[in-house]
């Protein structure tokens, strides 16, 4: 029994698709029930996170995935962040990847960007978020106390910020989620249609 589990196990990495080399850019499109957001992405700048990204998009591992968290800026609903991906849905993530910070990338959380979600540097799977106006706090910041390597920045959306803004003025629950998360999650996720490579 232990062996046929060690080999169903084995065959389940083998499928998985490997980290392949970045191309210098991409685009993405990303068709959501509101709408499409079409998202370029600096494989230049952030090789390691571009290429995951990348292969979640491939291997359609994103098609039918939501963007199932909302956080708007206090006093400012108009700003914050929109977060979507797998969820934490262990049958479609991937090993986690190395964090590439915005000091190595020189990438910064300005309006549009888009971000990988982690818990630790080094965690970062298939959670992704898209910026509603500039937050340079969420960049790295060798000089502030703890854990300090911000997040990792990797593209921007071209178009489709009307769609994002969309997303972020959706109702959320009050009691729903955990922690900072608390509050933040959506009474009815937005369903991400599909993901796929676009000619730039």
């Amino acid at each position: 029994m232990k062996r046929r589990t060690f080999l169903a196990a084995a065959a389940a990495l083998a499928a998985r698709p490997a980290l392949a080399e970045a191309p210098a850019t991409a685009r993405v499109r990303m068709e959501t029930a509101l709408g499409p957001i079409i998202l370029e992405l600096y494989g230049d700048q952030a090789p390691v996170t571009v290429a995951n990204f990348l292969r979640y998009v491939d291997s359609r591992r994103f098609d039918g995935s939501t963007f199932y968290r909302v956080s708007r800026a206090p006093g400012a609903p108009e700003y914050g962040m929109i977060q979507g991906g797998l969820n934490g849905d262990p049958r479609r993530l991937m090993k986690p990847i190395a964090h590439e910070p915005t000091t190595r990338t020189g990438l910064s959380h300005t309006d549009g960007t888009i971000s990988m979600g982690r818990w630790a540097p080094g965690t970062a799977t298939a959670e992704f978020f898209i910026m509603v106006g500039d937050a340079p706090e969420f960049d790295a910041d060798p000089k502030a106390k703890g854990d300090n390597a911000g997040f990792a920045a990797f593209g921007r959306v071209v178009e489709g910020m009307d769609v994002v803004r969309k997303i972020l003025a959706e109702p959320q629950s009050p009691t729903a989620g955990q922690g900072v998360m608390k509050g933040e999650m959506l009474k009815a996720p937005v369903k991400i249609l599909s993901v796929r490579r676009v000619e730039s």
